[in-house]
């Protein structure tokens, strides 16, 4: 699996990751992981789209796109939680290769070596998220003061 958003993986993770990982087929507008759900697999998007969404009071406000090679599902597996958002297929097929959080936990366990290099590829990939909300926050700040 090649994918540049786990970034500090090495071939031999992807080996170890891709013997536990299950490759599944979502359709347009289908829910990938649902937010309240039981997180307990994560998915590497492989090819198509998806949109990160959370509950409003009235409708579905999307956060974030997911393209091939994101992760989704992240959250509740490092807070052994529930989904915080639901992502939802966004093209007529969405490929994406779901890991049971059991399995992971049980291969950082036999390779620690594993375990840090994705727990930091992981730390990467929430950093740039965290940049690109607050960038994002500040665009919308910044473009309300124009409009009063």
């Amino acid at each position: 699996m090649d994918t540049h958003t786990l970034q500090h993986l090495t071939q031999n993770d992807w080996v170890l990751i891709n013997a536990h990982a299950k490759r599944l087929i979502f359709r347009l507008g289908d829910k990938i992981i649902r937010e309240g759900a039981r997180g307990d697999v994560i998915y590497i998007i492989r090819r198509g789209s998806a949109s990160v969404e959370v509950a409003g009071a009235h409708s579905q406000t999307v956060i974030a796109q997911l393209r091939t090679g994101d992760i989704c599902g992240e959250l509740a597996f490092l807070e052994n939680g529930m989904a915080t958002a639901t992502v939802v297929a966004k093209e007529k097929e969405v490929e994406a290769d779901a890991i049971q959080a059991e399995d992971l936990r049980q291969l950082f366990d036999s390779f620690p070596g594993l375990g840090s290099r994705f727990y930091h590829s992981l730390a990467v990939v929430l950093a740039q998220r965290l940049r690109d909300t607050s960038r994002e926050l500040l665009r919308e700040k910044n473009t309300a003061k124009v409009l009063k």
